[in-house]
């Protein structure tokens, strides 16, 4: 009876979901209601994550709890450290969290919510969580070793090289990108910048607490760790409106190189001490933050006043330039599929996971929850005026230089605003002008701010809803340039562990200050270059953070697709194959664009080609186009590397040679209760 019930439940939920998608994919006419599109979410990822990853679980990586992991077999109490699941789980979280769900679905709305809200939802369960989940059991696998070291292992040792200079300046550009965006959300914001700094010393009383004074008391130490975040966030408020705001109204040259002495200390000091807490507690403001959006979804029923396909696909957008494809899919990158994910889930997760079946919530699930973060970012944006949401996020060069010739543009293309109707809003957050506020950060602040201030306190609250907004974003951002820096010191280490074998000594603390110095350095020599760059740096930055990351994940699917074949899966090789061709058809043909087209608003050689232009503009958009040319160089080699790999194994010229670390098991009675411990089992594949 209880298996009729549950098959009920479950084709009841894939029922409402399906009808969701019909409604949100052929509506037209009125403006379409941001449930619907919250309803097929939540069907989405529950049918994903319990059928889908279970099965990937089961089927294709038969995983074992009594299999010991790489923190059971070399705990050393600073990377490879005995971890809570849940405390795992938030640390995973926090760290693949960066701005792509935020800022990624804000900007692609220009094309309507439609395209954007099927590749989030679409993406995440066939690609995202796949690739996550994949690699995290790879790692675990293989002694928590980082991705390129298990590309040089599985598929050959010059593979592996090119895989982690790829990587290394890959990682670079990110981090760099990271933490730009982090100095432009916290200059000039005290709140933002106490709140932020308050949770450092909170993190690492909460990790003191649970190692020496209450082992395992996790509840305990939430308590204890949130309660202090909230005063925190309290006390940000209190130190604005007090006398000593001065003292954290920092400049974006002095909140960078705060930025950069913080990540050099997340990559030094234990993991316990700094990285896990800090990361643990920030999932708590992160979830807390998008769940109470979630309510206020439900509760306030807000209308979804973008289209949901706008003119704009046809690549003349005024947010940023291209076509639909393959823009939207390179634009919206961490909700639907990251390739950073696949470092962090090669580099501290791998060492602090207990259980095998714990990587299935920790990989799959925490992608899925990343991706309704992104579903919470379209839909603030595209609850907005559609007038107000081009006006923020339209730069200057595509409508103008003044409110009057903004407003006008903006109007002929048949979504109305008013300079009135941007003063107002300007004057309600707390702001001079939201005249070309573009980045994609601030639009959702504003969609956050409406949407929370129909919940509690109306107009009056909206500049107080606004800023948190601002600072919730910031602190979203910071946990992934930690944790990012401690995975490149890895990735530092394993490339000149081949120079010189005691430099890849994870356990020598000279080894890991001499690799994290230099990590620091070259992602802060960028960071810095972009603070001070009179055009923001993010213009010269930004257009290869998409490609950058995507084309990682099209690496870590190449690892992940000849494991598979490896472990003579071959019928399931699909799991990663489909995702793995998507993204190279995709991530090429804009990397390519980019690099070539012959508008000067998509390609970065013609843009350095228009005539006046600034020579620092001309610099920067020649180096973009080396950068990004010499990442596809790259990555097509490996690409092509593993296709030759695949093709030798699958037709028996080479042996499935697995590299899998030699098992070690742990006691029945460690894994099990003591009620089945004297049973004879056998130790299922996934719990």
């Amino acid at each position: 009876m209880q298996k009729i019930i549950l098959i009920l439940i479950w084709l009841g939920i894939s029922l409402i979901g399906s009808t969701a998608y019909v409604i949100i994919s052929f509506h037209r006419g009125e403006p379409l209601n941001a449930v619907w599109i919250l309803t097929a979410a939540l069907c989405t990822y529950a049918i994903g994550f319990r059928f889908y990853s279970k099965w990937i679980a089961v089927q294709v990586l038969m995983l074992n709890d009594q299999r010991a992991t790489p923190c059971e077999v070399h705990e050393d109490g600073r990377d490879f450290v005995k971890t809570n699941k849940w405390i795992v789980f938030g640390h995973h979280f926090a760290a693949i969290s960066g701005p792509g769900p935020l800022v990624g679905p804000v900007l692609a709305a220009q094309f309507g919510y439609l395209p954007g809200t099927l590749w989030i939802l679409i993406g995440v369960v066939l690609g995202g969580a796949v690739q996550d989940f994949m690699i995290l059991f790879c790692s675990m696998r293989r002694n928590g070793k980082s991705l390129g070291e298990m590309v040089k292992e599985e598929v050959g040792r010059i593979s592996g090289i090119i895989a982690l200079l790829a990587i290394v300046a890959i990682m670079i550009i990110l981090i760099a990108v990271l933490g730009l965006v982090v100095v432009k959300a916290l200059a000039h914001s005290p709140w933002g910048t106490f709140t932020i700094a308050a949770t450092i010393p909170i993190a690492m009383l909460m990790g003191c607490h649970l190692r020496y004074f209450r082992p395992g008391k996790v509840f305990e130490v939430t308590l204890i760790g949130v309660t202090l975040l909230l005063f925190a966030v309290w006390g940000g408020k209190f130190f604005q409106q007090a006398g000593a705001a001065s003292y954290l109204t920092l400049d974006a040259t002095t909140l960078a190189w705060t930025v950069i002495i913080y990540g050099l200390s997340a990559s030094i000091l234990p993991v316990w001490l700094l990285l896990a807490p800090r990361d643990y507690l920030s999932t708590f403001m992160k979830l807390g933050t998008i769940g109470a959006l979630a309510l206020g979804i439900f509760f306030v029923l807000p209308l979804l006043k973008l289209p949901a396909v706008t003119s704009f696909i046809d690549g003349t957008g005024p947010v940023f330039s291209g076509k639909l494809f393959p823009f939207c899919f390179i634009t919206i990158a961490c909700g639907a599929i990251s390739g950073f994910h696949s470092l962090i889930a090669s580099g501290t997760t791998p060492k602090m996971i207990t259980r095998e079946s714990h990587s299935r919530m920790v990989g799959y699930g925490s992608m899925l929850l990343e991706s309704f973060v992104a579903i919470m970012a379209m839909i603030a944006a595209s609850t907005l005026e559609p007038g107000i949401y081009f006006a923020i996020n339209s730069p200057a060069s595509s409508v103008g230089s003044t409110p009057e010739a903004v407003v006008t543009t903006i109007s002929s293309w048949g979504f109305p605003v008013t300079v009135q109707d941007m003063a107002t809003l300007a004057q309600n957050i707390g702001e001079n002008t939201m005249f070309g506020r573009t980045g994609g950060a601030p639009t959702l602040a504003v969609g956050m701010a409406h949407i929370f201030s129909q919940v509690i306190g109306g107009e009056k609250m909206m500049a107080l809803w606004y800023h948190f907004a601002i600072m919730f974003e910031a602190l979203f951002i910071l946990t992934t340039v930690d944790a990012g820096t401690r995975v490149g010191r890895f990735l530092i280490q394993a490339f000149l562990g081949n120079v010189w074998k005691p430099l890849g000594n994870l356990h020598s603390y000279p080894a890991n200050i001499f690799a994290s110095l230099l990590l620091v350095s070259a992602w802060g020599y960028f960071l810095y270059q972009g603070v001070i760059d009179p055009q923001g740096g993010i213009n010269s930055l930004w257009p290869l953070f998409g490609i950058a990351n995507q084309l990682l994940a099209v690496v870590a699917l190449c690892l992940a697709t000849t494991v598979i074949i490896k472990m003579d899966k071959k019928k399931h090789v699909w799991t990663t194959l489909l995702p793995l061709v998507w993204l190279v058809c995709v991530t090429f043909t804009a990397g390519l664009q980019k690099i070539f087209h012959p508008d000067p608003k998509i390609g970065f050689l013609a843009q350095a080609k228009v005539e006046g232009q600034m020579p620092q503009i001309i610099f920067n958009m020649q180096l973009d186009a080396v950068v990004a040319g010499l990442f596809l160089i790259l990555t097509g080699l490996i690409v092509l590397t593993c296709a030759g790999r695949w093709w030798q194994l699958w037709i028996g010229k080479a042996p499935l040679d697995l590299r899998e670390t030699p098992s070690s098991w742990l006691p029945v009675e460690t894994v099990y209760s003591p009620a089945v411990s004297n049973k004879e089992v056998i130790p299922p594949r996934c719990c």
